[in-house]
């Protein structure tokens, strides 16, 4: 299926909280989400589909750097290319801006995601032990550099 990835705003952010806490248990608040919505400190693009929104993903861009926030898919869509395309246009983005590497962490125990960013070229650089304060459980640093993917 290929799914229209849309920048969203300040009306989306019931829908982002609903999906939010679909999706993880620590979640963001409304003012979390005004930040980047309203405020410009990151992005965030998303995907609808049946009317709702099931899948999204917030990062920042500042100076030649991205840094994946959350990246969220409904537990009912999952596997079916929403975290790629989400991904994809976010590298898009970053092209046409000139970052030239992106930074995330990861909870050790995220296989989906972990096979998901791999799959893009990430590369683990780091562990934070005990970072997640919903589970303790350690993050796994990822980094990617565009232009030596791009080679």
């Amino acid at each position: 299926m290929n799914d229209e990835v849309v920048e969203l705003g300040e009306p989306d952010i019931r829908d982002l909280m609903d999906l939010e806490k679909l999706c993880f248990e620590y979640h963001w608040t409304r003012e979390q989400f005004l930040l980047g919505l309203e405020g410009g400190a990151y992005k965030v693009i998303g995907v609808r589909r049946d009317g709702g929104l099931v899948g999204y993903m917030a990062f920042s861009l500042i100076a030649d750097e991205m840094e994946i926030l959350n990246l969220a898919v409904h537990p009912g869509y999952r596997r079916q290319g929403i975290g790629e395309a989400l991904l994809g246009r976010s590298f898009e983005m970053c092209a046409a801006r000139g970052v030239t590497k992106s930074f995330l962490d990861v909870k050790v125990s995220n296989d989906p995601a972990l096979a998901l960013y791999r799959k893009f070229g990430y590369k683990k650089i780091g562990v934070r032990k005990k970072y997640y304060p919903d589970t303790r459980e350690d993050a796994l640093l990822f980094r990617y550099d565009f232009q030596q993917n791009d080679a």
